[in-house]
C-alpha cells in the first residue's frame, strides 16, 4: 500500500487524537457525585472546554442569527450535569454579539449581557425596567476578574486590618455578593450618578461567582464577565423562578434568550459589604452567616436593602 500523503497523514493523526480524548463530560451519570467545592469551578471548566467537540452542536448553532430588532427569542434547555452542555454554544455566540438574555445562576434567574458592551447595557436596564441611579453587579468568571473591576479583597496589613481574602476564597464560589469598590476598569454605564442610591455616587459594585454548572459554563467560555441583575416581575418586587414564565413575561419586551436550567428557589444571594472596617451583612439570602461577617444595624437595614434589592 503506497504511504499516504504528508497532508493526509496530519489530518488523520488530528482525527486519530481527537477520538483518543475520553467524552467523559458528555457521559455523566445522571446522579454525578458532588467534587469538593475547591475542585467544582475547574471541573465545570473542564466540561466547557471539551463540549465543543460534540457534532450535535452544528444543528442547533443555526437555530437562530442574534441581529438588531429580531423579535425572535431562543430558547435552550440543559441539564445541569453537563452532558448537553454543547447546546449552549449558539448563547455564547449571541452574548458575544450584543444580546441580552436570561441564564441561571445558584440563586434565582438573571438578566445578563457583555460587560463591555455600552448599547447591550442599556437594553438590560429597559428590559428590567430600572433606572440610571440602579447598580449593577457581575457575574465573574474568576477572583482575576474581580481583582480586575474592583480593588479587591483586604489581604491584611502591618497595622493589623485582617486577612478577608483567604476568609473569601473558602466562601466562592458560592451564593454571596460582595460588594467592592470599583476600579477605572468598570464601565460607567453600569454605575450612574443618582440621587437615591448611595453606591452609585460611591462608585461601588456587587462581584459575583455563582456555584451553578450551568452558569460557569457560559462564563468560561466568554472573554468578558458579565453583567446581570436578577429577574422580578415587572409590578411587582417578588423573584420569578419559572423559565415558562420568563419567557412568557420577557420575549414580547425583546429578550433575545433564555437558558431553561429549571425552576429555582427563592432565595437570593447573601450582599456583603466590604468597604466598610467590617465586612458587613446588608441583605441575608442564601448564603449563610460567616464568622468573619458582621450584621448591619437597623439604621442602615432600610436603605441598604432598598439599594440592592434589584441586584
Amino acid at each position: 500500500m503506497a504511504a499516504a500523503d504528508p497532508a493526509t497523514a496530519a489530518s488523520l493523526s488530528r482525527f486519530s487524537l481527537r477520538r483518543a480524548v475520553p467524552p467523559f463530560p458528555l457521559r455523566l451519570p445522571s446522579s454525578p457525585p458532588t467534587p469538593p467545592r475547591r475542585l467544582r469551578l475547574r471541573v465545570s471548566s473542564t466540561v466547557v472546554a471539551l463540549h465543543k467537540r460534540n457534532p450535535k452542536r452544528l444543528k442547533y448553532a443555526s437555530e437562530r442569527q442574534f441581529t438588531r430588532g429580531d423579535t425572535g427569542m431562543l430558547r435552550v434547555k440543559v441539564e445541569p450535569s453537563g452532558e448537553d452542555f454543547w447546546k449552549l454554544d449558539p448563547v455564547i455566540d449571541l452574548i458575544n454579539r450584543g444580546a441580552v438574555g436570561v441564564i441561571p445562576t445558584d440563586t434565582v434567574y438573571s438578566i445578563v449581557c457583555d460587560l463591555s458592551n455600552n448599547e447591550s447595557i442599556e437594553r438590560l436596564r429597559r428590559l428590567k425596567g430600572i433606572g440610571d441611579s440602579k447598580p449593577l453587579s457581575i457575574l465573574c468568571r474568576s477572583l482575576r476578574d474581580i481583582d480586575t473591576y474592583t480593588t479587591g479583597f483586604p489581604r491584611g496589613t502591618n497595622q493589623g486590618q485582617a486577612n478577608i481574602f483567604r476568609a473569601v476564597k473558602r466562601a466562592i464560589p458560592g451564593p454571596y455578593t460582595f460588594i467592592l469598590p470599583a476600579t477605572k476598569q468598570f464601565p460607567k454605564q453600569c454605575i450612574k450618578h443618582g440621587l437615591s442610591t448611595r453606591y452609585a455616587k460611591r462608585r461601588q459594585v456587587g462581584v459575583r461567582i455563582p456555584d451553578d454548572p450551568i452558569c460557569q459554563a457560559i462564563l468560561q467560555n466568554l472573554e468578558e464577565p458579565l453583567i446581570c441583575t436578577s429577574v422580578k416581575y415587572l409590578s411587582e418586587d417578588e423573584w420569578i423562578l419559572d423559565p415558562v414564565i420568563i419567557a412568557d413575561i420577557y420575549e414580547p419586551l425583546g429578550l433575545d434568550f433564555i437558558v431553561d436550567g429549571g425552576v429555582r428557589i427563592d432565595d437570593p444571594s447573601t450582599v456583603v459589604d466590604m468597604t466598610g472596617t467590617y465586612p458587613t451583612i446588608i441583605r441575608q439570602g442564601k448564603g449563610p452567616k460567616l464568622d468573619w461577617m458582621e450584621t448591619e444595624d437597623k439604621e442602615h437595614e432600610a436603605q441598604s436593602m432598598l439599594d440592592f434589592k434589584a441586584a
